[in-house]
């Protein structure tokens, strides 16, 4: 490819709305634009790169027997009515309606529609398993789309799913998929570990994320450096603490006038935010739940919703609290009572506490001298707590550390609830119905390209992982106005006949400072400088973009070096 034709068009600016650093190089590099908020139009160096991923992400899953298929993007509403989860994807859903008013949605994910399918030709247990995938386009109305490819309104993902007749099979068939996604993202040169996660809105039992660790990441990952424990912290059910305080003074309700935070109320009193106890109001579909955390801790948003088997979960409003007797800043268990539509749950370290100091249940006071397990009365308990870097392994009991993640890929052991809700069965060996079990399986392809470039760069601009940059090697003449630099730049190029494709020649009337600062930005792994050096020694430069090494060599000898250069950058996965 020659530069010259390559659109690619950088800017020497990065544009305010960028915030990270993927985000910033592709704008920059001009690998995508922007066309409304969420959405962007892929440049070539970008699509490269995507089917690159592309191309590996087929040849792993292909392995494993799976075949690839393509289905509708506009779904049927009545699919997604008939597991429920028309409403539970409340506004993120695009819905769209035809001209005879029939609804229809854009879809999120496919596992409605997959299913459907292996319904219309699948009836015998002579058929299965059935493992299929795809690679589209996905859409989600995000609230607030942001960080470019990481959050987007269209994005595309790779979609799998299996269907098999017992949880054995789906245990081998998730085996399989989880070792082909460690292959994947081995192989597209990301720093990863798969954790465990919570199912979220896909529903199901046992789910691993894989998580590529970056700072720029939104998910928590603990891990433990002893042990193979890791999870996304949402999914982690921490151990209960103890408490060291120990008192058995009566509870005692005093004055905290204007002190209406956990920081307020503790400095106010002159107590430890560990020894205070913290109260969150949510709506948990039409209940409403008072959740109770240590001072120092935060609310498990997703344990909670989960405890609830809640579809939707928010703060509760003003008129929740009203309604619940509940008094802003100053809320407590102490005094209240459990109903129908209203709960207290308590987190089962909170119940551990002595001396502590809570809400009192009306403007202006608090009280002191708490102990939970005698005072809250009639509370559930439950471990709601957010894990955090003073806990310790919930498996080996060393101590953990956590660390920023971007989820690149997940997957799913669905188990019937798909299968049930839409009658996708098979007839067993005794002629008798039953549900077939399933499996899901998902890759973010671009989101997996962004996060190469979160955990791969420098000041300069991208570094790219060789088995996915856009191209291997850009060969730049240092003065085009030289004829002999660029019939020797011509000639080089001319001679990767086997990696044609995979080279660019920098043909463009610059200046060889602005070809430099191109080439780092985009991140070509290898670099070729023909220049004085060459005129005066008939030798060229290599330098290689992720170690900044530079190498000397003839020009008769650059193409078997940079050959050899490459190659070792693809065993190494750099």
């Amino acid at each position: 490819m020659l530069a010259s034709r390559l659109y690619s068009p950088t800017l020497r600016e990065i544009p305010a709305e960028a915030v990270v650093i993927s985000h910033k190089y592709m704008l920059k590099a001009g690998m995508i634009r922007k066309i409304v908020g969420g959405i962007y139009v892929y440049l070539p160096l970008a699509w490269r790169t995507l089917q690159k991923i592309e191309a590996i992400i087929r040849e792993e899953i292909n392995k494993t027997g799976a075949q690839e298929i393509q289905m509708p993007i506009i779904q049927p509403a009545e699919i997604w009515q008939q597991t429920g989860r028309w409403a539970v994807y409340g506004d993120e859903m695009f819905r769209l309606q035809d001209r005879h008013g029939r609804q229809y949605c854009l879809a999120p994910t496919h596992e409605e529609m997959i299913t459907t399918l292996v319904h219309m030709d699948t009836s015998s247990y002579k058929q299965l398993p059935v493992s299929l995938y795809q690679i589209q386009n996905k859409y989600r109305d995000e609230l607030r789309p942001r960080f470019g490819l990481m959050r987007g309104r269209e994005f595309i993902m790779k979609d799998g799913y299996t269907f098999d007749k017992d949880w054995e099979g789906l245990d081998r068939q998730y085996k399989l998929m989880y070792d082909a996604y460690t292959r994947i993202f081995t192989r597209c040169g990301l720093h990863f570990r798969p954790v465990l996660a919570d199912s979220g809105a896909i529903g199901g039992s046992t789910t691993h994320e894989f998580e590529a660790l970056a700072d720029s990441g939104e998910a928590d990952v603990a891990y433990c450096p002893h042990c193979d424990f890791a999870a996304n912290t949402e999914a982690v059910v921490p151990n209960t603490l103890p408490c060291a305080v120990r008192s058995d003074k009566e509870k005692e309700l005093v004055a905290t006038p204007g002190q209406h935070t956990i920081e307020m109320v503790c400095d106010y009193l002159h107590a430890p935010v560990s020894q205070s106890v913290k109260a969150v109001v949510y709506k948990l579909d039409d209940k409403v739940v008072l959740a109770m955390v240590r001072g120092d801790h935060e609310v498990n948003e997703v344990r909670l919703q989960n405890i609830y088997g809640a579809s939707i979960i928010a703060m509760a409003s003003d008129e929740d609290l009203a309604r619940c007797g509940l008094t802003a800043g100053y809320i407590s268990p102490i005094g209240l009572h459990r109903t129908d539509d209203f709960d207290i749950v308590v987190d089962a370290s909170v119940m551990e506490m002595q001396d502590a100091c809570c809400g009192g249940n009306q403007k202006d006071m608090h009280y002191i001298h708490v102990n939970p397990a005698r005072d809250f009365g009639d509370v559930r308990v439950e471990t709601i707590r957010m894990i955090n870097a003073d806990d310790v392994c919930p498996k080996c009991g060393a101590p953990i550390e956590i660390k920023k993640g971007i989820e690149v890929g997940q997957v799913f052991k669905l188990g019937t609830k798909y299968s049930e809700a839409l009658g996708c069965t098979y007839l067993d060996q005794n002629g008798k119905s039953q549900p077939m079990v399933m499996g899901c399986y998902g890759i973010g392809v671009s989101r997996t390209m962004a996060a190469a470039i979160e955990q791969s760069h420098d000041d300069d601009g991208i570094i790219w992982p060789v088995a996915i940059a856009p191209y291997e090697a850009v060969i730049v003449p240092a003065n085009n106005k030289d004829e002999t630099v660029m019939a020797a730049a011509r000639s080089l190029y001319d001679a990767f006949e086997e990696k044609s494709d995979e080279v660019v020649l920098d043909d463009r009337n610059e200046r060889a400072g602005i070809k430099f600062k191109d080439a780092d930005l985009i991140g070509y792994p290898v670099r070729v400088t023909i220049g004085k050096k060459w005129q005066e020694s008939g030798n060229v430069e290599i330098r290689i973009r992720r170690t900044g090494e530079t190498i000397e060599v003839p020009l008769d000898a650059c193409k078997e070096k940079v050959m050899e250069i490459l190659a070792d950058l693809h065993a190494r996965n750099q």
